[in-house]
């Protein structure tokens, strides 16, 4: 019998995984909640969402395929929301998280805004780039309703399934949204000799609780297995 042992990660998802069957584009739907006024923003806690998550920016996903079967992991250790409002400094290590929101990453949108010409360097006059980025993410803080929290780095979800589905899988996260329903950041370098391009970099949130996280087939759309609160694990026949 011939025996096969492969492992693909995020590095080599990028033409690996096929986004075919989707849920509505996280930018969308974080660019129609802004657009709200507040009180109507506020009222949108509760509202039930879906989202794909983008596992070629997960380091923590990956696929070791042995024979006929495959072995999915999504590891969530370092997946840890450093901004300021998820920062808990009076925590107690050995019972809670530094950091109260852990978070899965949805999308990346990059957008060039033009040039300019400036004088970085004494006597060198250079056309500076004006680059733009929005990272989407899904913040949530109920983790460990799926699994007990402990230190171990391949903490997460996983699941069991045919090895002939590895090849078009994909991730999705259903929530309801909390209080602030949306948040985001904005950090900004200046353009210099050496790196002759103004970036800024926005990172954008959903604010949610999570009901379940799906394996689906992307081709399809079918559910694969699903685990609901209490289930960090599931398996495909």
């Amino acid at each position: 019998m011939f025996f096969l042992k492969d492992v693909f990660t995020a590095a080599t998802a990028a033409a690996f995984f096929s986004q075919a069957i989707a849920a509505e584009p996280a930018e969308r739907q974080f660019e129609a909640l802004a657009r709200l006024p507040v009180a109507e923003l506020s009222s949108m806690s509760g509202k039930k969402i879906e989202v794909d998550v983008d596992l070629v920016a997960s380091p923590g996903f990956s696929v070791e395929v042995v024979g006929e079967r495959a072995e999915v992991r999504y590891r969530m250790a370092f997946n840890q929301l450093v901004e300021g409002w998820s920062w808990q400094p009076l925590a107690n290590p050995a019972v809670d998280d530094y950091y109260r929101y852990k978070f899965l990453p949805l999308q990346s949108v990059s957008v060039e805004r033009g040039e300019y010409v400036y004088e970085d360097k004494i006597g060198t006059v250079q056309q500076m780039k004006i680059s733009w980025r929005y990272d989407y993410f899904l913040a949530f803080e109920n983790l460990y309703d799926f699994y007990p929290r402990a230190i171990d780095d391949d903490a997460g979800f996983s699941a069991e399934l045919p090895a002939s589905l590895a090849a078009h899988l994909g991730l999705r996260a259903k929530a309801h949204l909390i209080e602030p329903v949306i948040s985001e950041s904005t950090t900004f370098w200046k353009a210099t000799y050496a790196k002759p391009t103004d970036f800024t970099l926005k990172k954008r949130y959903l604010v949610a609780v999570v009901e379940e996280i799906d394996f689906i087939d992307t081709v399809s759309g079918k559910v694969l297995c699903r685990l609901p609160p209490g289930s960090s694990r599931c398996t495909v026949p």
